[in-house]
């Protein structure tokens, strides 16, 4: 398990990957307002699969479900991933809430390269690459260039840097 920070970190590039593929479907809109809110809900779903198993209605906020169990399913993820990705044109909500599956997957990738893993379709998996929270700066390098590779894509059409500053300098020179 990746610390909450990494989770947190993770969780924003999983609302930056959210909102380009929001942006890129089209669902954006003229003032991007549904990529704002996948981002926003990309970042809530970050924690998610842990927060989800906390009883906020209970003074002891104990967990009523197991830890990596429901909350950890790779494939409900997968799923609510998919039907808001269709839904992105035709509902409102489709947009937020295929930010929190971006950030509830993103999640799961964090989790499992540790012994724990996750139960992605029947029983766990693990990657068992390293123990709990030893390597969160990897994690969260490697969703973040995933995360930058991906709007970069979207929304400066694969440009590198310096030639985004050429496009940028011949398009001041014409107006």
């Amino acid at each position: 398990m990746a610390s909450s920070k990494a989770h947190h970190a993770t969780g924003w590039a999983a609302g930056l990957i959210a909102a380009a593929v929001v942006t890129r479907a089209g669902a954006g809109g003229a003032d991007y307002l549904a990529a704002a809110l996948a981002c926003l809900a990309g970042v809530a779903g970050g924690g998610a699969p842990d927060w989800l198993e906390v009883a906020w209605w209970s003074r002891s906020r104990r967990l009523w479900i197991t830890h990596r169990t429901w909350t950890h399913w790779g494939l409900a993820w997968l799923a609510l991933l998919v039907l808001a990705y269709r839904s992105l044109e035709a509902h409102a909500l489709a947009a937020p809430a295929f930010g929190f599956a971006c950030g509830g997957l993103m999640h799961l990738l964090a989790d499992w390269p540790n012994p724990l893993g996750v139960p992605w379709i029947l029983g766990r998996h693990s990657l068992n690459w390293w123990k709990s929270g030893r390597c969160d700066l990897l994690v969260v390098a490697a969703s973040w260039m995933g995360a930058l590779a991906l709007s970069r894509h979207v929304w400066f059409h694969g440009t590198h840097g310096l030639e985004l500053m050429r496009y940028l300098t011949a398009w001041r020179l014409r107006a």
